[in-house]
């Protein structure tokens, strides 16, 4: 199918802001691909070529896609650079540009969406000497064939600002809508998904033969989406919502996903990222010492002292996260993996069976670890509030975040927030009992002292997972060092939108909007209502706010915008931080 029906549908959802209409859109899309091409359509609206644990990305800058411009409409780099100041946005340039060519080329064909693919998947894998030329090459002759609307998508695709706003649960739903005209299939979809992460592969799947995601399972090296867990205040509650349960230490570190088949070892993020080179010991212990054939198990990875026995904050094991000079800093600082359940073993998916289990199983397959690399996350099976009392105080005391309390009788729930596992964290006086992730959807310039960091602070929002909306809960000022403030302005600069994301539901207005991108976790004293913040507003109702907002430790490079805590949680906090009071 040609390219411009694709880019047709990117330039009715850029034009709206309505969820509804951008389903909608969405929908009649795919309804006119076949599946081969949906597939395509799929990644190329998500703004990959490929699912993110492949690790497969374009990886051009602005600088190259400039080239690729000039190169392919004869205006000069002065003249590309100046209409790029004028417009802060590479796809009009390159749209207006392709308008009104300088020159033209003798031989040119309609782009179809597999041809636009291909080039991008050959730009993102090439590599050596003379690659980068060959990137701009390829660039440029997709711009070179493009109409006007056409160049805009391609243009902004490899520097990922395709302004779309469309999140996985827009496409999940547009999928249901293809086929039955409403979301009762979008259950069905999203549960295929969370077991086989590769949206454009279920599309494909779906469209061909709906039938067909009933035999979707668990495939080793590609990752399942992660279980979450609910909040609540107190040990009381927890053990009036569970009864008897496995509590288990909070480590503040990486979560892992192991997958292990025929001597081969994967390790992906809980944002299903590729993080097997990262971590050179976990996979060794791994690979030597886990004695099965097959596994996918996860864990919480954390630095530590090894002569001191100390654990590290979040905020230096997340400097283990990098793509050069591994092996020294794995040395400066190894890793312990802390493994706390067990997905799939030898053939067997052991996601259905009750957690006491799946405990089972895992601590026959970790114990025989003698690496002290892999250890099974401290646990232990309690019947009253006193006891998780008893154990919350003995982790919170050795520098731990808290506790997990986990129904010993329920299965693995991939990608979804239940009250199998709930999370209990330290509490400070004057402060909320939990932290809060925030996605960052706009920031503020500095002024007075702040003047010369350019940076004044962030707008944050929290995640409504009914609309796959961002709502805003607060202007987030304090908790920054200066490091963090430079460092925070210059990555966001990059991703500067002039209007905010269509998935973002603001009435305050910041410096700059950005891109929902990143993640901060911040702390405040507590919550209240404010007719400022969309986070929870109901008609002329007002919202929910953070009081005294700080943040603390580094950019959660670790977690999604949609990872942030939901609009639901802050309710539920809210509150519970209310009952507190009058109890």
């Amino acid at each position: 199918m040609n390219f411009s029906v694709l880019a047709g549908a990117m330039s009715k959802l850029e034009a709206t802001s309505s969820r509804n209409a951008m389903v909608g859109i969405i929908a009649q899309l795919f309804s006119s691909l076949p599946p081969a091409d949906v597939k395509l359509s799929v990644y190329l609206l998500q703004g990959r070529i490929a699912p993110s644990f492949k690790g497969i990305d374009v990886g051009l800058g602005e600088r190259l896609v400039e080239e690729a411009v000039c190169k392919a409409t004869g205006y000069s780099k002065k003249q590309v650079e100046k209409l790029y100041l004028k417009m802060g946005d590479l796809g009009t340039v390159a749209e207006e540009l392709c308008a009104k060519k300088k020159q033209t080329s003798l031989f040119t064909q309609k782009l179809t969406i597999k041809k636009v693919y291909d080039t991008f998947y050959k730009i993102a894998v090439a590599s050596g000497h003379g690659s980068q030329d060959l990137k701009i090459s390829l660039l440029a002759e997709l711009i070179n064939n493009a109409s006007p609307v056409e160049a805009r998508y391609i243009a902004r695709f490899p520097i990922g600002r395709l302004r779309l706003g469309i999140g996985d649960p827009t496409v999940l739903d547009a999928l249901s809508f293809m086929r039955k005209g409403d979301k009762s299939d979008r259950e069905y979809i999203e549960h295929a998904y969370n077991l086989l992460s590769d949206l454009g592969l279920i599309a494909f799947k779906y469209c061909k033969n709906p039938a067909s995601l009933k035999d979707i399972g668990v495939q080793v090296f590609t990752p399942v989406r992660s279980a979450l867990a609910e909040r609540l205040p107190s040990a009381e509650e927890i053990i009036e919502k569970l009864g008897p349960c496995l509590v288990e230490a909070k480590y503040d570190g990486f979560r892992l996903q192991c997958h292990k088949k025929d001597g081969k070892v994967e390790i992906f993020s809980r944002r299903m990222e590729r993080m097997t080179d990262m971590l050179p010991e976990i996979v060794n212990a791994i690979k030597n010492e886990l004695k099965c054939e097959e596994a996918i198990f996860e864990g919480e990875a954390l630095a530590y002292n090894e002569n001191t026995g100390e654990f590290y904050p979040f905020q230096q094991t997340i400097t283990r996260k990098r793509k050069h000079g591994v092996q020294k800093k794995a040395a400066e600082m190894p890793l312990k993996l802390f493994a706390f359940d067990i997905l799939y073993l030898d053939g067997e998916n052991l996601m259905g069976l009750p957690l006491r289990k799946r405990r089972e199983a895992l601590e026959s397959l970790i114990s025989k670890s003698n690496s002290g690399v892999m250890r099974i996350s401290e646990g232990y099976i309690v019947k009253t509030a006193c006891q998780i009392e008893q154990h919350f105080n003995d982790f919170i005391s050795r520098g731990l975040e808290g506790l997990m309390a986990k129904d010993l009788n329920a299965p693995y729930i991939a990608g979804a927030r239940k009250f199998a596992w709930i999370k209990l964290k330290r509490s400070y006086k004057g402060e909320l009992s939990d932290t809060i992730d925030i996605a960052i959807v706009g920031y503020y310039a500095g002024k007075g002292s702040r003047a010369k960091f350019g940076f004044g602070g962030v707008l944050g929002a929290v995640y409504d997972s009914h609309d796959d909306m961002f709502r805003t809960i607060a202007k987030v000022g304090s908790g920054f060092s200066e490091e963090q403030m430079q460092s925070l302005r210059r990555i966001l600069s990059k991703i500067k939108v002039k209007s905010p994301n269509p998935r973002v539901d603001s009435i305050i207005k910041p410096t700059y909007w950005v891109e929902p991108r990143y993640v901060i976790t911040v702390k405040a004293d507590e919550i209240t209502k404010s007719p400022l913040h969309t986070c929870g507003k109901v008609g002329d109702e007002p919202g929910y706010a953070l009081r005294f907002p700080r943040m603390v430790g580094e950019m959660r490079e670790d977690k999604r915008p949609e990872d942030a805590t939901t609009v639901d949680e802050i309710i539920d906090m809210y509150k519970s931080q209310k009952y507190v009071r009058e109890n």
